[in-house]
């Protein structure tokens, strides 16, 4: 129920009272919603709001957390992640990691367009043989250079290159992912190791606080190759429904010799 509270108090804060309308007289402290705004808005009384805000409160209904959805504004990602942390979603114990046979035929496919599959934390199951060429082989490389966003947050892999801006977007998507990952995998220790490891990172724990929850769908980077050099690649993000893995497809960005420089190292 902190959890809870804490993630209505940090939607509550994002949320533009001016967007919904709403106006006051009297100068605002700070940004966002106030309680007794959000009370209104949602249905419910203001004591109630406070005392979920505080971890007071008993698990609220369906109903009151379907409320909360619209009044804060929150997306479908988010409003699935604050149900489940009311408790009305079974969560499993550990991270999937077993590739099924029908995600390998669907590797075994595009061998011309480099791929790699992740769990859900972003550690590194697979790569084919192009995503190696590209990007190094992860066969010998430590747990840590495995996981994509320990080696995002610490700036682990030298052959990749970002703008500011693809750094940013890719690291705030990141960081709304593994906040999903968290609620769906509560009692994994692995997850709660991974979190507490980049609490460290004074970027990522900046990112934390927001409580931003999404599905990280895309992102821009740039291959920088020993042998070829530079290689533009987009990269596009399709989750498993059952086994909750990302397969991470990686294409050649149009208007650039990346194709070309693909097809070299293939």
């Amino acid at each position: 129920m902190n959890e809870l509270g804490a993630a209505l108090r940090a939607w509550r804060d994002r949320v533009d009272p001016a967007a919904l309308g709403l106006t006051s007289a009297n100068p605002r402290r700070v940004a966002g919603l106030r309680r007794g705004e959000l009370a209104m808005l949602a249905g419910i009384s203001v004591e109630y709001v406070a005392r979920l805000e505080q971890g007071r409160a008993a698990t609220p209904s369906s109903q009151v957390c379907s409320c909360l959805a619209r009044a804060l504004r929150l997306s479908t990602e988010e409003e699935a992640h604050l149900m489940r942390l009311a408790g009305y979603a079974a969560a499993s114990d550990r991270v999937p990691t077993l590739i099924p046979r029908s995600l390998w035929r669907v590797i075994d496919q595009l061998g011309d367009t480099p791929l790699a599959v992740y769990d859900a934390a972003w550690r590194l199951l697979h790569g084919n043989p192009l995503f190696v060429a590209v990007f190094g082989d992860p066969a010998d490389a430590t747990a840590d250079d495995r996981n994509a966003i320990i080696i995002q947050f610490e700036s682990r892999n030298r052959r990749v290159r970002q703008t500011d801006a693809e750094r940013a977007y890719f690291e705030q998507s990141l960081v709304a992912d593994l906040r999903a990952t968290s609620a769906r995998y509560p009692h994994d220790p692995d997850v709660a190791a991974l979190i507490a490891r980049l609490a460290g990172n004074e970027r990522f724990r900046r990112l934390w606080a927001q409580r931003a929850v999404a599905t990280h769908e895309s992102a821009h980077k740039t291959a920088v190759h020993p042998q070829v050099g530079a290689i533009p690649l987009d990269a596009n993000v399709l989750t498993t429904q059952n086994t909750d893995l990302r397969l991470v497809v990686l294409t050649p960005r149009t208007g650039t010799d990346a194709r070309e420089k693909l097809d070299r190292l293939r």
